[in-house]
């Protein structure tokens, strides 16, 4: 069994999801201990293995638009070992490839959309197919404007991170129908092989751009930052990379893992008089709290504007 699974637009991250996927796919199935791992708190994030069955994608189709980028991403599948070595990387054939599939993620950029969705032909070959799309901006309205009706549009929202498979997905609440069971599943095993796997409506998908889409670069700059201080206090550029990075991983681990807020885990290591508390004290005078948040809201203002049409 099984079923086809194509990436349009193959750009940077259909990558990183094709290669999730394929890199899930292609691992041995290994004896889950009694202790659960860290990310195990929702079954989204459950790796698929055993037997194919109509959820899991046996054949792959990567199209691009140049035969460029289609020599470089053969290169790319082809370090993934055999199963990424039967990827079919296409250029310029984006209908035929669709045509071919069972399941399409739309990956290209948000102002593309109109454009591929509406070659000619694209509206048959899509016709009662499953359509995921991850591009910030596009509605699903929008979406379903440009195909048939019988067009399943789902609404998905990965982030970098899932290049190494440690990603953040939101993917849009699923219309209910004789087929959701086996599409929520579909759904699951491609996001969940990247990491993190939710589900949301709709509404929330411009927040979610800001937080789990945009956040890997807002997380960069306080991580920077951090290690900016361990030098001018006399550290090493390296070592202070270093522990930055590694502790912000490890309280992220602590709230994900462990169900803990991280008040609990600012108030634990904050001893009165210590060195903990006048450093907080030292950050709320620069209003860091409210300047995150912000950025937070005026990215999803921004998120919103995406994919939408230039005002004149």
């Amino acid at each position: 069994m099984g079923y086809t699974l194509c990436v349009l637009g193959c750009g940077t991250m259909g990558i990183a999801v094709l290669s999730g996927v394929i890199d899930s796919l292609g691992a041995k199935q290994q004896i889950r201990s009694s202790l659960e791992k860290w990310e195990s708190h929702t079954s989204g994030t459950v790796t698929p293995v055993g037997t194919p069955d109509a959820s899991t994608p046996t054949r792959f189709i990567a199209c691009v638009s140049r035969e460029e980028s289609a020599k470089k991403l053969r290169t790319v599948f082809g370090n993934l070992g055999e199963l990424g070595e039967s990827v079919e990387v296409v250029a310029s054939q984006n209908v035929r490839a669709v045509r071919d599939a069972d399941v399409v993620l739309l990956c290209c950029k948000p102002q593309l959309a109109h454009a591929i969705l509406g070659e000619q032909g694209m509206k048959e070959a899509l016709a009662d197919k499953l359509l995921i799309s991850i591009l910030a901006g596009v509605t699903i309205s929008q979406i379903q404007g440009w195909v048939f009706p019988s067009t399943k549009v789902i609404r998905a929202m990965p982030n970098t991170p899932c290049k190494i498979r440690e990603g953040m997905t939101v993917v849009s609440t699923l219309p209910s129908s004789e087929s959701s069971d086996t599409d929520r599943a579909i759904i699951l095993k491609i996001f969940s092989s990247i990491g993190r796997c939710r589900f949301l409506e709709e509404k929330h998908f411009d927040a979610c751009t800001a937080l789990s889409g945009s956040g890997p670069a807002f997380a960069c700059i306080f991580l920077e930052a951090m290690a900016d201080g361990g030098v001018m206090m006399g550290l090493p550029r390296a070592e202070a990379l270093e522990l930055a990075a590694q502790t912000l991983q490890g309280a992220a681990r602590m709230v994900l893992g462990g169900g803990i807020h991280p008040a609990q885990l600012k108030d634990a290591v904050t001893t009165p008089g210590g060195c903990t508390i006048a450093g907080l004290l030292a950050l709320e005078d620069g209003r860091v709290r409210s300047t995150i948040a912000r950025g937070i809201q005026i990215a999803t203002e921004r998120a919103s504007e995406l994919g939408q049409p230039a005002k004149k």
